[in-house]
């Protein structure tokens, strides 16, 4: 895993996972096909791992992922070089700043906690929504004035398109709109490069999902409410979204079982909880 996630700050990366397995009976699988899938980068990594886990089970299926942005998911489905859509978003039903992908079906398999990043030089620990909307709003421009040094803000925004900027957007800024230029402003494709860019800049602030926050970079808390499990269960942090898997029509074959495979207790409870997503049950 640690050797995946040095490569993640790519705007697009295509990976096909060659490995090959047997079942758990020890029976080689019969199950074949070829999956496609493109889309969120805030998925990548679950998409990763369960390829592989998948793949071990099923060796006659080969599956091909790639990151350019959640809209670019069920864009490729609808285009038809895409199998699944990753996406941070129904994209079966309008959305603001974006219209529904008629024909498609949106299939959970994540719920994805978001958080506002900082530079490990930021002193400031916790922000209001109001304070996070002034400063991606352009209206805040020193820290000192929300607790902080006196040192100049620097906003790092994910590039439209991008499924985290639209939860950010809606569950963090509470809608207001975003600055879009300035001498500290920046703008990255993909969470990787979001990564990279708030852990190397002085004094920059972005937001991210969970799975990506490591190292020295800080997510902050939100009206002093941390970033966690546990507290997206329990209601009290509210900055997160669903993941979907975006298919034309319902899945068949091979990309339903893979899906099925995302979905499944095992994967949910395993895995997908170890890389910081949260299982779709502990939100019903």
């Amino acid at each position: 895993m640690k050797k995946w996630f040095k490569s993640l700050g790519v705007a697009a990366m295509a990976i096909a996972i060659t490995t090959t397995g047997v079942t758990a009976a020890g029976a080689a699988s019969s199950l074949s096909g070829k999956i496609v899938i493109n889309g969120s980068s805030a998925l990548l990594p679950l998409t990763l791992q369960a390829a592989n886990e998948f793949k071990k089970l099923n060796p006659k299926v080969k599956i091909s992922a790639s990151a350019a942005g959640s809209v670019t998911g069920p864009q490729s489905v609808r285009k038809g070089i895409a199998d699944i859509g990753a996406c941070d978003w129904d994209a079966s039903m309008d959305v603001p700043g974006f219209k529904k992908f008629d024909g498609q079906v949106a299939n959970r398999v994540a719920v994805i906690p978001f958080a506002a990043v900082v530079n490990k030089n930021v002193k400031v620990d916790s922000l209001t929504n109001k304070q996070l909307a002034d400063i991606f709003s352009g209206k805040i421009t020193n820290w000192k004035d929300v607790g902080g040094a006196d040192a100049d803000i620097v906003v790092v925004n994910r590039a439209f398109g991008s499924g985290t900027r639209v939860n950010f957007q809606l569950k963090a800024l509470n809608g207001v709109d975003f600055m879009t230029k300035g001498s500290n402003y920046k703008e990255v494709k993909s969470s990787g490069d979001m990564k990279t860019a708030v852990d190397t800049t002085p004094n920059a602030i972005g937001y991210l999902d969970l799975v990506y926050v490591s190292g020295s970079i800080k997510a902050l808390k939100i009206n002093d409410v941390a970033p966690t499990e546990a507290n997206v269960i329990n209601g009290t942090y509210k900055v997160w979204g669903y993941g979907y898997y975006m298919t034309k029509g319902q899945p068949t074959g091979a990309t339903k079982a893979f899906i099925d495979y995302v979905q499944s207790a095992k994967f949910q409870n395993g895995s997908l909880k170890k890389l910081k997503f949260i299982p779709l049950s502990a939100m019903k």
